[in-house]
């Protein structure tokens, strides 16, 4: 028997925000553990007209997994890991797995999911595949769309469509954007259907992996670091993250302050796969004169060269997102909270682009932002705090003025995390009318009368 959807006070709350600082107070959440029950519950909400907004961890940045119009659809309770198959490297998994327990799961296997994305031991599968998810290691493995083989999505009215990507290698069977349906749903950020569970393709675990952390005098330095170490062929990094000074200090003082950077510094940490157990030093030496080269200071580079010590490095990374979503909680009582962007430029405009930014921000009295992210793919995050709602329509204006300047360089307003409710007004800068019309299109076939995850995307 299926439970209805509740609309206790307590539990409402407890799934009215996410990680974007907004709260929205759904009307009633449902919390199924089955495919059946959630196509009763959209079979159902179609036929009273009740909008529905599935979510997952609720780790989202843009709003994207909460809504105060209607049902809030958690997924949490299908998080079965249905089976990993070691030799077609395939895992079959329910939406609302953790991400980190897939990858567990398949390292038992000698295996991983190659999305990393920074949030992994609070984000599930179905939210990663919604968002089309990245992470540092993007740079190496591409984004989650790239890692899927197969899925079975729930439709507005509860049919339920089992899709799997083809081996031919050729098609011209129609338009390109209709030839594979598993990619209508990736990054549709739940507006098109409710992914119920996915076939994931799985790639060998690295034998050995290696990081460093390596101070740069100035963040033009660290910037050119980072093109240099794309260009050069002696390296091959899985990602390359950059911390301005601001966030350095956060990652340093997360690690006990062990990390070795002046104040005032800002920072590159690389990874890279490494093949057997052969010397290190050849690869050392190779990023050292990548360091070097842009004015490094490479007697404070440190190695992590462990699972632990890589873990810790993690622990680092993760701990910026972490301080920036504390501090702008704090300042939700006056109607602030933090701003974060992910928009992304061609990698060799990376430095223009963040000195851009930092410009318009200043022009406007705006402190400046927490800069730091995926650097290797010209994508940083900016993360503004504001104290007050008139800051926060004052850093609005100025995210909104470093978007045209991104797009000028033939960037883009959202790289990883999607649009959500907080990213839609800025779309129609960057997607010609024609471009809004066909996904208006689409979003009319496959859900006619509106009712999934509104006000995301559209």
């Amino acid at each position: 028997m299926r439970a209805p959807p509740t609309t206790e006070l307590s539990v409402r709350r407890a799934f009215e925000a996410d990680a974007s600082g907004l709260r929205m107070l759904p009307d009633a959440v449902a919390r199924p553990t089955s495919d059946v029950e959630v196509a009763a519950l959209l079979a159902e909400a179609t036929a009273t007209r009740t909008p529905v907004t599935a979510a997952g961890g609720q780790s989202s940045t843009t709003g994207a997994s909460i809504t105060d119009r209607g049902i809030l659809l958690s997924m949490r309770g299908c998080d079965r890991i249905v089976d990993i198959d070691p030799v077609t490297r395939i895992a079959r998994v329910e939406s609302g797995a953790l991400v980190a327990d897939v990858k567990r799961a398949a390292a038992a296997c000698g295996l991983t999911w190659a999305p990393d994305p920074t949030s992994e031991a609070e984000s599930t599968v179905g939210g990663a595949l919604a968002c089309n998810a990245s992470g540092a290691r993007t740079y190496w493995y591409g984004a989650t769309r790239r890692h899927l083989h197969g899925l079975r999505v729930a439709l507005a009215g509860g049919r339920i469509l089992d899709l799997e990507r083809t081996d031919i290698e050729k098609n011209t069977a129609g338009y390109a954007l209709v030839q594979d349906r598993v990619d209508w749903f990736v990054g549709s950020e739940g507006t098109l259907g409710v992914i119920l569970d996915a076939q994931l393709t799985l790639v060998p675990r690295p034998e050995r992996t290696i990081a460093l952390a390596i101070p740069f005098p100035s963040e033009g330095a660290a910037l050119a670091g980072v093109s240099a170490a794309r260009e050069t062929a002696a390296v091959a990094p899985r990602c390359i993250e950059y911390f301005d000074p601001a966030a350095a200090a956060i990652a340093r003082a997360a690690d006990g302050d062990r990390l070795s950077i002046t104040a005032g510094a800002s920072l590159v940490y690389i990874e890279q796969d490494i093949a057997g157990d052969g010397s290190l030093d050849p690869v050392f030496d190779a990023w050292l004169a990548v360091a070097e080269g842009q004015g490094a200071s490479c007697a404070d580079v440190q190695v992590f060269d462990s699972d632990t010590a890589l873990l810790r490095a993690r622990a680092m990374r993760h701990a910026v997102p972490a301080t920036m979503n504390e501090r702008g909680a704090r300042m939700r009582a006056d109607g602030g909270r933090k701003v974060s962007t992910d928009w992304a430029v061609p990698y060799r405009k990376l430095g223009a682009a963040v000195a851009a930014a930092r410009a318009i921000a200043a022009r406007a009295g705006v402190e400046p932002a927490v800069t730091y992210g995926h650097a290797g793919n010209g994508h940083p995050h900016q993360n503004y705090i504001a104290r007050n709602a008139t800051e926060l329509a004052t850093i609005t204006q100025v995210v909104e003025e470093t978007l045209r300047q991104v797009l000028a360089m033939g960037g883009t307003i959202a790289a990883e995390h999607g649009i959500g409710k907080l990213k839609r007004q800025w779309l129609s800068l960057q997607l010609a009318p024609e471009q809004l019309a066909v996904m208006r299109a689409v979003k009319r076939e496959l859900d006619p009368f509106a009712l999934l995850a509104p006000g995301n995307v559209l």
